[in-house]
């Protein structure tokens, strides 16, 4: 699992080390199996809490200090390492149980190692170095499947998890494939397991396995789980639950401690791997601004794994990223660059280029949306069908021209519209609800349209476009994606850094997932009347630099009248909030770059300003 800011690794790391018990690995002192057996010798025999110590161990070695910090359980099937979890779990809570039916329901515990390769046997079944705490629905799905690279998805999970058709070279069963972000936690529970039941391992079968008590592992998922090893390096998350196991278990999984006594068993570089990716497909422009392009593309598939993928912009070599989206930054404004793709693995083969698109980044300091957009997908409970379609283009827009259309399991054609009509100003928001809705939800009288029609009766696999004058500019879902789920149960909200439309569907780039029926944030900038008593004071106050770097100054007629100030994105959260100001400089520099809109009140006054933020 990786983790962003270094100081913290850092400091982590060092303190993770010194825990490490005085000459614990002292007697690790050969190479190659001669030193996984000594290893062996050093972490066996220990002390087992039962499977039901399990979920007393997860209270001090599963707890999220790390991404949200909120201490939650940290679950690697949910955590969403860059964004909003979609739900969250308490530790040592009744949340905990056997039953579910959607992601969101209850948390369990889940074997990497399936219990049924050793029969359930003691001290295996309860081993938490490699049995963590996850949503019993993803656990549940994943099943008893090894863990892999997918080629074709049958089921994602809301964090990005896949289920589907395998992609490791010579197994076509079915594989697991977890996010970037802990590859390398699953692959060391992988090497610990092979070490500590070194004794027994031989005799347990599994696709993964070969069979032996030293290699273990077949050839191709070897070098998938030593790609793995190699780009996801150890976190201080992984240090801080290693920590928290040797206290209850009194054994260390140490391809943690030291992630070098995996190259130096087993070997680094996949063995004789000369096969290259296949080519990235389908790369598209998913927004831009004046100074960056985010991209997005089809993943490639590799006999072994992909690691990461090259991105060139005018041929020039620009950033490498290991999923399947991209921003390219600090280019010129109003200028056109070709853009392509490259993958890559671990043993350094690279793909053919993906193909070449041509993407002209916007006039300086404006950032406005080209034209409308989806910003919030509800599919709910029931009847709780909800669309919402932001305008940030910087002027009122007629919606005359615009359709809405639905595709049904991911098959046919397009429904005949929902057509929409009246004027929507600029930074407002128009909302499309079933009038069936359930009031705790959203009110139906609230919405700007109320229906029965078709397209707000839509399920996790029916394709949503946004159409203006017959021509699709915006899609929530997958057109022709067949009848797997891109979102069921769930609530979408655009990324304020998403601020035009794409005909390609994203979830991970594009779009904060959270669970069913959360409705709280919808319809929080339909446009209302402006009240009696409040103007526009585009005259009297002027904030300036914009495009800002999250610093600006706040310039009014009377610096000694202080005012009020709250910034909103353009998905309609409140990001900051400060009363009775009286300071000229504001500073939100935690703020992620993208558009957003400050309301600063002054004597009953209000005026509006856009703020970008590079």
């Amino acid at each position: 699992m990786k983790k962003n800011y270094f100081l913290l690794l850092l400091l982590s790391v060092t303190i993770g080390f010194a825990q490490i018990p005085s000459g614990y690995y002292n007697t690790a002192t050969g190479t190659g199996y001669t030193l996984k057996t000594q290893l062996y010798n050093i972490i066996k025999g220990h002390t087992d809490n039962g499977y039901a110590g399990l979920y007393t161990t997860y209270q001090t070695s599963d707890v999220d200090n790390f991404y949200e910090n909120d201490g939650t359980v940290l679950d690697m099937y949910s955590e969403n390492p860059s964004g909003t979890d979609p739900y969250n779990y308490s530790t040592g809570s009744t949340q905990r149980c056997g039953n579910y039916s959607a992601e969101g329901d209850c948390y369990n515990r889940e074997h990497i190692i399936p219990q049924s390769v050793f029969n359930e046997q003691s001290p295996m079944v309860a081993d938490a170095h490699f049995i963590t705490p996850t949503d019993g629905k993803v656990n549940g799905m994943r099943s008893n499947y090894p863990h892999g690279t997918v080629s074709s998805a049958t089921y994602t999970s809301q964090n990005g998890g896949k289920l589907g058709s395998s992609s490791v070279s010579g197994y076509s069963g079915t594989v697991f494939e977890p996010i970037n972000a802990f590859k390398g936690d699953i692959a060391r529970m992988y090497f610990y397991f092979a070490t500590r039941y070194e004794n027994t391992v031989a005799g347990y079968s599994y696709a993964m396995f070969d069979g032996s008590s030293n290699k273990v592992f077949t050839t191709a998922f070897l070098n998938l789980l030593l790609a793995w090893h190699a780009q996801d390096p150890v976190s201080a998350r992984e240090i801080a639950r290693n920590n928290a196991i040797y206290t209850r278990q009194n054994n260390r999984n140490p391809y943690i401690d030291h992630p070098e006594y995996v190259n130096q068993i087993w070997g680094g570089t996949p063995s004789g791997d000369t096969q290259a990716p296949t080519t990235p497909t389908s790369l598209a422009s998913t927004s831009k601004t004046a100074t960056s392009i985010s991209l997005s593309w089809t993943a490639s598939t590799d006999n072994v794994a992909v690691t990461g993928y090259d991105v060139y912009a005018n041929s020039a070599y620009k950033t490498t990223v290991s999923s399947t989206t991209a921003t390219i930054t600090g280019l010129t404004a109003s200028t056109t660059y070709s853009i392509y793709v490259k993958a890559k693995d671990a043993a350094g083969n690279a793909s053919a280029s993906s193909n070449t698109i041509s993407v002209t980044t916007n006039s300086s300091g404006t950032g406005t949306a080209t034209d409308l957009l989806f910003s919030e997908y509800i599919e709910g409970s029931g009847n709780n069908k909800a669309l919402e379609i932001a305008n940030n283009t910087g002027s009122s827009v007629s919606l005359s021209a615009y359709t809405i259309k639905k595709q049904t399991n991911g098959a046919g054609s397009w429904s005949t519209g929902l057509a929409l009509s009246g004027t929507l100003t600029t930074g407002s928001k128009f909302v499309i609800v079933n009038s069936s809705i359930s009031s705790s939800c959203f009110s139906p009288s609230s919405a700007n349209i109320s229906t029965t029609a078709t397209e707000l009766t839509f399920n996790g696999n029916d394709a949503v476009g946004l159409f203006k004058n017959g021509v699709l500019i915006d899609i929530i879902g997958t057109f022709n994606g067949g009848t797997a789920n891109f979102a069921i149960d769930v609530t979408l909200r655009r990324k304020s850094t998403v601020t035009s439309p794409s005909t390609t569907f994203n979830l991970s780039s594009q779009w904060d997932s959270f669970s069913q029926d959360t409705c709280n944030n919808l319809a929080s900038k339909i446009a209302k009347p402006i009240e009696e008593g409040v103007v526009e004071l585009s005259d009297e106050i002027v904030v300036f630099p914009n495009p800002s770097d999250g610093i600006f100054n706040i310039v009014l007629d009377n610096s000694d009248s202080p005012y009020s100030i709250e910034i909103l994105s353009f998905s309609g959260q409140k990001v900051f909030e400060k009363q009775n100001a009286t300071d000229s400089v504001i500073s939100v520099s935690h703020l992620s770059s993208g558009i957003y809109i400050a309301k600063i009140t002054r004597d009953s006054k209000t005026t509006i300003k856009k703020i970008v933020i590079n």
